[in-house]
């Protein structure tokens, strides 16, 4: 290949990468302005002076757009939250998991139709199943908060239910285990870890989509109490010195 022909086929792929961008910055306006219903590639064609076939050359359709937006947002958020991480020393989980939960509080009532994209799905191509361009980047999200609680695991904090799982509840467990790198982590733990998480979800939700409105004008305190109860559970003791 010549350098001239290099050069050109350089200038090619940032043009491409730029209209990807450029979409996806659209996209995601249409989305804060109007709702997920608005986000569709020709109201972003006629948003960017463009027809809409000719938005195919970058998304083949409805879903592709749906899915690189979800992918984007996700990997926003797994970077927001790792820097909230790494505030604290390596050496003191449960502060960092404290700080990465607070700071999916803060973003997802910074970002309420983004965070409603992702975890409410009210558009069902913004969907995580394996094979889709938003499954990888959903779990480098839910990675951060997972591996926090691993190394939680590790030190001996986290208690297993005093119960034998249901063998179906096993099953599925099974798979989040995939992602854990190979640690050994019981299934019963992981039970711990899921029921932790859909604690710290069902709180920040509830908040974000505006379900505790009618009874309290501010819910950071029920926050941090259902934050502590979630690292008491992983064997993280709350400390009022860290708030």
């Amino acid at each position: 290949m010549s350098s001239t022909t290099g050069a050109r086929t350089g200038r090619k792929h940032r043009v491409r990468e730029e209209a990807l961008a450029e979409i996806l910055r659209t996209g995601r306006r249409l989305l804060v302005e109007e709702g997920p219903g608005a986000v569709t590639l020709r109201a972003i064609a006629r948003e960017m002076g463009m027809t809409a076939p000719g938005l195919y050359r970058y998304y083949a359709g409805h879903r592709d757009l749906i899915q690189a937006l979800a992918s984007s947002l996700y990997d926003e958020l797994a970077t927001a939250l790792a820097e909230a991480r790494d505030r604290h020393p390596a050496g003191e989980p449960g502060r960092r998991l404290r700080e990465v939960c607070r700071e999916l509080r803060r973003w997802a009532l910074d970002h309420p139709r983004e965070f409603g994209l992702l975890f409410a799905k009210p558009d069902a191509d913004a969907d995580t199943t394996p094979g889709t361009a938003a499954h990888d980047s959903s779990w480098r999200f839910g990675g951060v908060v997972l591996d926090l609680m691993v190394q939680l695991w590790r030190n001996g904090g986290v208690q297993p239910p005093p119960t034998t799982l249901d063998p179906a509840w096993a099953a599925q467990l099974e798979e989040v285990r995939e992602h854990l790198s190979g640690e050994p982590v019981p299934l019963d733990v992981i039970y711990v870890f899921v029921a932790c998480w859909a604690r710290l979800y069902g709180a920040v939700a509830v908040e974000a989509f505006g379900h505790l409105d009618f009874a309290l004008t501010d819910p950071e305190p029920l926050f941090e109490h259902t934050l502590d109860d979630i690292l008491t559970a992983l064997g993280a003791t709350p400390d009022a010195n860290h708030r």
